[in-house]
């Protein structure tokens, strides 16, 4: 049996916490989320959704551990915006791109080909694309580029399962 990297073993322990999540939720009803965290504070009954940077201030580039960003940052809901911001390629930058991902496994070994182009080459610059969380369900982002090399060394990747909204139209 293969070993697992640590990033592997964030992203297989983050698809059981979704697999949890999915089947306590689906047998008990949806519970009201309260997280207060230095700096944010949650509540999926009462916040109007929100507009969040990937990556924070370091944008969308590699080097930058996304799936320990995701964890800090949650958590995600309903309507929640991610900007991804980077730069197009140049002599010194080298190119990014955003992939979603249909599944968990295709998404683990960053199999491209089933994976769906949600931001080109030139998309992140200047104000970034915009990307909305429409449904309840898992997300699986990461950077394409070079074959999905960024990807395949697990850091231009990460996963979000944003929680549903009550009232306030949302």
């Amino acid at each position: 049996m293969a070993a697992f990297s640590a990033n592997q073993g964030i992203i297989l322990l983050l698809a059981l916490v979704i697999t949890l999540s999915y089947s306590s939720m689906l047998a008990f009803g949806f519970p009201t989320i309260n997280v207060t965290t230095p700096g944010h504070s949650f509540n999926n009954r009462n916040n109007r959704p929100r507009t969040i940077n990937v990556g924070g201030s370091e944008n969308w580039r590699f080097g930058l551990n996304y799936t320990e960003w995701s964890v800090q940052n949650g958590p995600f809901f309903v309507k929640d915006t991610l900007v991804f911001k980077y730069e197009a390629p140049n002599a010194t930058t080298p190119p990014h791109s955003v992939y979603l991902f249909r599944d968990y496994w295709s998404f683990l070994s960053c199999n491209l080909k089933r994976a769906k182009m949600v931001g080109n080459l030139n998309q992140g610059s200047g104000k970034g694309f915009k990307f909305v969380l429409q449904k309840f369900q898992p997300y699986f982002f990461a950077c394409g580029e070079r074959a999905g090399l960024h990807c395949n060394l697990g850091m231009m990747k990460f996963a979000v399962v944003p929680f549903p909204r009550w009232n306030n139209g949302y």
